[in-house]
Order: C-alpha cells, then sequence, then structure tokens
C-alpha cells in the first residue's frame, strides 16, 4: 500500500505470529531483494497491547513508534475487514483512533505533541525547542539555522525556509539526522510557508531517506509553523506525493491528518523467506 507515495509493505502476523529479524525486514524492504517499501509494517497482537497492534520499522530494520501514512493504511484495512466507519488499534507511541472519511480517505487522531527537551528527546537541555541551536555552513553566515524540534511519535527537526526546493536535503537530511543532539536521530524536513493555511515539506526520514510522503512530519511542521506564529492550526500540507490536511486542535491539544490511501496489491511471504 501507499499514502502519498509513500510505500509499505503490510504483513498481517496476527494468525501467523512468526519473529521477523532486521535482516529480513531489510531484505523485503530492498527493491533488489524483495517488494521494497519505505517502512515495513507488521498487524500483530503483541503483548501489553490491547486489540490490533501496528508494528512499524524503517528499512533499515529498526523498530520506530509511528507512522503516520501507514496509519491511515492500516485503519483502511481494518475497516474493510470489519465494516466499521471507525477503527481503534495501538502503536509503540501511544493507540490510534482513525475514522472514515471517503472511499480511501482516512482521518487519524495521531495524539498530543511533545516539546520537552527530554520528550523529544533531545541530548541537552533546552528551555524553548521552537528554536534548536543548529547550524549549518558558516558560523558567520550559516546556511540553514534554528530549527524547531517536536516529537509527534518520532523525533522531528524541522527548518523553514524561503525554498524548499532549493534545499539540498539529500546532502544535510543525514548529518542532521544522526547530530548529537538527538540520540535517537531525527526525521529532517524543510518547510516553506505558502500562507496561513499553506506548508510545502519536503522530508528526510530517518533510517530511510528522502521519501515522497511522511504523515509525522507534516504534523510536525504544522505544529511548528504554529508555534513560530507562521501559521493557523489548520493547514495543508503539501508533500512530494501530494497533499494532507492537518488540524492542531485546540480544545484538546490533539493533531489529526487527513489523506488519501492506495492498495497497490496483496500478495504472500514464502514459508522460508
Amino acid at each position: 500500500m501507499n499514502g502519498l507515495g509513500n510505500r509499505f509493505i503490510i504483513l498481517d502476523l496476527r494468525d501467523d505470529p512468526v519473529t521477523l529479524d532486521e535482516a529480513a525486514i531489510r531484505k523485503a524492504s530492498d527493491p533488489k531483494t524483495g517488494p521494497g517499501c519505505d517502512q515495513f509494517i507488521t498487524l500483530e497482537h503483541r503483548k501489553g497491547h490491547g486489540g490490533v497492534f501496528m508494528g512499524v520499522y524503517n528499512a533499515d530494520g529498526s523498530e520506530v513508534g509511528a507512522c503516520g501514512n501507514a496509519a491511515r493504511c492500516v485503519a483502511w484495512l481494518l475497516m474493510e475487514e470489519t465494516g466499521a466507519s471507525e477503527i481503534d488499534f495501538a502503536t509503540l507511541s501511544e493507540p490510534l483512533h482513525a475514522e472514515r472519511i471517503g472511499d480511501k480517505r482516512i482521518a487519524v487522531d495521531m495524539g498530543e505533541p511533545k516539546f520537552g527537551w527530554r520528550d523529544i528527546p533531545l541530548s541537552e537541555q533546552m528551555d524553548d525547542t521552537r528554536f534548536v541551536d543548529i547550524k549549518l555552513g558558516p558560523i558567520d553566515k550559516p546556511v540553514l539555522w534554528g530549527p524547531s524540534a517536536v516529537n509527534v511519535g518520532n523525533p522531528h527537526c524541522i527548518f523553514f525556509v524561503e525554498d524548499a526546493e532549493a534545499q539540498a536535503l539529500d546532502k544535510f537530511g543525514p548529518m542532521i539526522e544522526h547530530h548529537p543532539l538527538f540520540p535517537e536521530q531525527a526525521n529532517v524536513s524543510v518547510a516553506q510557508v505558502l500562507s496561513k493555511h499553506a506548508i510545502r515539506l519536503r522530508v528526510w526520514e530517518r533510517g530511510v531517506g528522502i521519501t515522497e510522503a511522511c504523515g509525522t512530519a507534516a504534523c510536525a511542521a504544522v505544529v511548528a509553523a504554529h508555534r513560530r506564529r507562521l501559521t493557523a492550526r489548520k493547514a495543508t500540507v503539501t508533500l512530494d506525493g501530494g497533499d494532507l490536511a492537518i488540524e492542531w486542535r485546540e480544545e484538546d491539544n490533539r493533531i489529526i491528518m487527513t489523506g488519501p490511501i492506495t492498495l497497490e496489491g496483496e500478495g504472500r511471504f514464502a514459508d522460508d523467506y
């Protein structure tokens, strides 16, 4: 499946709870040795989590807390399976609630953003994470500086720029991902504010690289932009793969992400894969 071109293998392990190691996930995620994907997703009955659990693994085999685009895909699958118009399921970060908005359009409650330096997490104390002390380029004339940091299931670092297309994200993305300030690495975005209700966003995902879309990054971008008084709480985020509608609700502090899903095909892994 994919969400705005963000591609997933979704493996249902509820009736066949096999244990996957990082090597198997990397093999499946690499298009040279498997179907290929940005993230490898599992549906499980995991101990300590009631109901259906969504496991999220980056293409390098590392497990992470959340994936917004995959959450929409999983929600759609579970709704098709049960006939329900809304569904709840668990993730490593927190339980998620999703609703069907259209034929293949899903809204997911992504929870509350986290801003504390320990919660993101950062490796050193910073009282105001709207502006993080990171600079790229010459000290006296940096090319990029002062990004925002926020956790929306995963740690995110967002640079606000005048032109998102002009940024060499493939060059500095991996540098910031592995910056010492981010002990669990970070997803790195460049955000261009187009209006109070529109953002152009490009994303480097930790453990993956540049992707067509990233749901949690879109959520993080709107939250960070509003905190810096650049946008309203509700905005359309345009990623390489298309648009997501993001609303950071004032009444309960929760982020609602709405967007499409695509089913590309179905298959079965060989028993000896």
